[in-house]
C-alpha cells in the first residue's frame, strides 16, 4: 500500500514547486536573488516540458498502437477474403470489404482490450515477471527510509517498494503515474550500495515517476510484449494444425499471416519504437536525481559500481530492460543484445555527473 503523501490538484502543483525551489537554492550564498530565480525557473520549465512530452508520447504511442493492430486485422482480413475468392473462383468485392472489416474490427477490439490492461494492470504485470515481491518494511527498512524521504522531498506519495532476489545490482521504477508507482531494488544492489550511493540510485527512479517516463516506458514495453506473446501463441499453434482440404489450407494462411504480422509489430516495430525513446531520459534522470539528493558523489558512486559489475541480471527481458538504471543488455555481450540498448554506455553518464560535480554546465 501507498503511504500518504501530498494530495492531488493544487496541492500537488504546489509541493512540487516547493522542491523545485528548495533543489535549484544554490549551496553558497554568492549567487543574488535574481540569479536563483532564474535558476529555479529554468530548472522548474525543463521539469515540467519534460513531463509534457512525456504525456504526449504516451498518448502517440496508444494512438500508433491501435492503429497497428487494426491495420493487421484489416491485412489478415483482406487475406482470407482473397483466399476465399480464390477459393470460388469470383467472391463479390463486398464480401472481400467485409472481411476486411472484421479483421479490423476483431484487432481493433483486441487492442482497446491490451491498452485497457496496460493502464490498469501493466505495472502489476512488469513486477512478475520481474519475480519482484513486497519489500517487508521490517527486513528493508532502510530502503522504505529512503524512498519515503525522497518522495517527500519531491512533493510525491510515496511509491510502493519491491525488492527482486537477485546478485545482479539494479532497480527500476513502474507505474501509470505519481500515485500508482512502485520502485524495485534487487537484493544485489541493497547489498552493494551504502546509504548515500542508495539515496543516488532512489532519487534517479524517483525523477522517471516525476517525469511520467515511468507511463511512457511501460506502455510501450507492455503493448510490444503482447504482441510477441500473441505472436508466439498464434505459431506454436500452428504447428499443431493439421490442415484438411483446401479450407485448412485458407487457415493456415490466415494464421500464418497473422503471426509474421505480429512478430513484425514486436521484434521489427516494436524495438524501433523503443530504440525512439531518447537516451537523454536516462541523462535527464541522473540529473534529476542529483538536483532532488543535493548530492552527484551519491549516484556517481553507484554508477561506479554498477560499471564494474560483472552479474548479469537473471530475471531481464528485453520488455523491461528499457526500465533499470543499469541496462542489463549491456551486461550481455552478444552484438545481438548490444542493438536493443536503450540507455547511454555507463561512462559517458559518469563523464555527465563529473561535470555536474564539478559545478560545470553540461
Amino acid at each position: 500500500m501507498l503511504s500518504a503523501g501530498p494530495g492531488s490538484g493544487p496541492l500537488r502543483r504546489a509541493a512540487a514547486t516547493q522542491a523545485c525551489r528548495q533543489r535549484s537554492r544554490p549551496a553558497t550564498g554568492r549567487t543574488s536573488v535574481g540569479d536563483r530565480a532564474a535558476l529555479v525557473r529554468r530548472y522548474c520549465d525543463r521539469v515540467y516540458r519534460q513531463i509534457g512530452r512525456n504525456k504526449r508520447r504516451a498518448v502517440l504511442y496508444v494512438v500508433l498502437f491501435f492503429v497497428m493492430w487494426v491495420a493487421v486485422g484489416a491485412l489478415v482480413g483482406w487475406i482470407a477474403g482473397t483466399a476465399s475468392a480464390n477459393k470460388f473462383s469470383s467472391a463479390p468485392a463486398p464480401s472481400i470489404a467485409s472481411d476486411v472489416a472484421a479483421g479490423a474490427v476483431v484487432a481493433g477490439l483486441l487492442a482497446v482490450a491490451g491498452i485497457a490492461f496496460t493502464l490498469t494492470s501493466g505495472s502489476k504485470m512488469v513486477l512478475s515477471v520481474s519475480g519482484a515481491v513486497p519489500a517487508d518494511p521490517v527486513q528493508y527498512r532502510r530502503l522504505h527510509d529512503v524512498v519515503e524521504a525522497l518522495a517527500l522531498g519531491d512533493g510525491l506519495p510515496k511509491p510502493a517498494v519491491y525488492v527482486i532476489d537477485d546478485p545482479s545490482p539494479n532497480a527500476f521504477a513502474t507505474g501509470v503515474s505519481p500515485d500508482r508507482a512502485a520502485i524495485t531494488a534487487t537484493t544485489g544492489l541493497l547489498a552493494m550500495m551504502n546509504r548515500e550511493e542508495l539515496e543516488g540510485v532512489i532519487g534517479h527512479e524517483m525523477s522517471h515517476i516525476k517525469n511520467y517516463d515511468v507511463r511512457l516506458i511501460l506502455i510501450v514495453s507492455t503493448l510490444i510484449g503482447m504482441a510477441g506473446l500473441l505472436a508466439s501463441l498464434i505459431w506454436r499453434s500452428a504447428f499443431f494444425m493439421r490442415p484438411r482440404g483446401r479450407d485448412g489450407e485458407q487457415m493456415m494462411l490466415v494464421v500464418f499471416a497473422a503471426g509474421a504480422l505480429l512478430g513484425v509489430v514486436a521484434f521489427i516495430v516494436g524495438p524501433i519504437i523503443r530504440l525512439a525513446l531518447s537516451r537523454r531520459r536516462e541523462s535527464l534522470a541522473d540529473a534529476s536525481g542529483v538536483e532532488l539528493t543535493r548530492n552527484p558523489e551519491g549516484l556517481l558512486s553507484a554508477l561506479r559500481k554498477l560499471q564494474a559489475n560483472d552479474k548479469p541480471f537473471v530475471k531481464f527481458n528485453h520488455a523491461t530492460a528499457a526500465m533499470c538504471i543499469d541496462d542489463p543488455l549491456q551486461h550481455h555481450e552478444s552484438w545481438m543484445h548490444h542493438l536493443f540498448d536503450t540507455h547511454p554506455p555507463i561512462a559517458e553518464r559518469i563523464a555527465a555527473l563529473e561535470l555536474i560535480s564539478q559545478g560545470q554546465s553540461t
